[in-house]
């Protein structure tokens, strides 16, 4: 598990931009479980982050000083800014900084307009696929993904059930976001409730979580049943020899399910749909969803720890300056 001792705080010179660059001064600062995938030195859809280096994140901050023209001074924008106060903009695209769309609030783009809304939206309506009337179970419910994952098939008719951890987290899920139930894996019995709650099976599990949780699942789907492999976060995504996998599998045969992952850059050029579904099921009340925020680049390694000791509730986000450009 990652430690403030597994990173350096270091101070230096604030970034001059050059021809056809700019300068943004980052506010805020998104955390997501891959982020501790991305320092083992091993495969994963991403390269390494190089001992040395930045940690790599997603980020949103502002254009205080430009010499390229697609970016404007008081522009706000998004993308890979690492855990740092200043980061400098050269272009946009996948791998850029893009300009923050207008009517859009800046911190929304790392949540619900980001990968994780993404992540949320292409994992249940194409590897889950769910119909109206299925039944519909989401582990890390309370979570920055499973949340929106959840609401989404609630949305299309579903009746969804999610596991959490704790009376708190469990209540945001059912009363917030308004699934039809929730377990708390802290204190039920997951494998026996979730025979309670759904006695014919479950039609779509989106798993965040894996271990045995994602066995408690398995032990209960419905004929033709679709698993989303959207995380583990119960493995704490540590490396060398992973945790040894599910009893149930065998589930998937007798049940003649369908065991899937996925990475939300696989829908590159779906994600102008995906915006717009998501944008409308916002205005019509359907998708709500939390932020867990603090302030400090010096939190940063305690945030990503965090989310695999169940702290935050929605989405993790850090502060780390003031508007540069508001007025007092």
């Amino acid at each position: 598990m990652v430690d403030d001792s597994s990173f350096e705080l270091r101070s230096g010179s604030v970034p001059t931009p050059g021809p056809d660059e700019a300068l943004v001064r980052v506010v805020w600062l998104a955390f997501d479980p891959t982020q501790r995938g991305w320092l083992n030195d091993g495969p994963n859809y991403m390269d390494p982050v190089p001992l040395g280096a930045v940690m790599r994140a997603g980020g949103v901050g502002q254009v205080v000083a430009s010499r390229n023209a697609d970016y404007a001074v008081g522009d706000w924008v998004f993308g890979m800014v690492g855990w740092q106060d200043y980061t400098i903009a050269s272009g946009q695209g996948l791998l850029g900084l893009n300009v923050v769309p207008p009517g859009i609030e800046p911190k929304a783009m790392l949540g619900i307009f980001g990968a994780t809304g993404l992540t949320a939206y292409f994992g249940m309506i194409d590897i889950g696929r769910p119909s109206a009337g299925d039944t519909v179970l989401v582990s890390g419910a309370a979570g920055a993904t499973g949340s929106i994952a959840g609401q989404i098939a609630k949305a299309l008719g579903c009746r969804v059930i999610g596991i959490a951890g704790g009376t708190a987290k469990c209540t945001w899920v059912t009363e917030i976001a308004r699934f039809d139930a929730c377990i708390d894996y802290k204190a039920d019995d997951v494998e026996a409730r979730l025979h309670e709650l759904a006695p014919d099976g479950v039609h779509v599990f989106f798993d965040n979580v894996g271990g045995a949780i994602l066995d408690a699942g398995l032990a209960n789907i419905a004929e033709r049943a679709r698993i989303v492999v959207c995380g583990s976060i119960s493995s704490g995504y540590e490396a060398g020899e992973p945790p040894p996998g599910p009893r149930n599998y065998m589930q998937l045969g007798l049940k003649r399910a369908r065991m899937e992952g996925f990475i939300f850059l696989d829908y590159l050029d779906r994600f102008p749909e995906a915006f717009g579904r998501l944008h409308e099921w916002m205005t019509q009340g359907h998708i709500v969803y939390a932020e867990d925020i603090q302030e400090g680049l010096e939190l940063a390694p305690a945030m990503l720890r965090g989310l695999f000791e169940g702290r935050n509730l929605g989405k993790q986000l850090l502060r780390i300056a003031p508007d540069p450009l508001s007025k007092p």
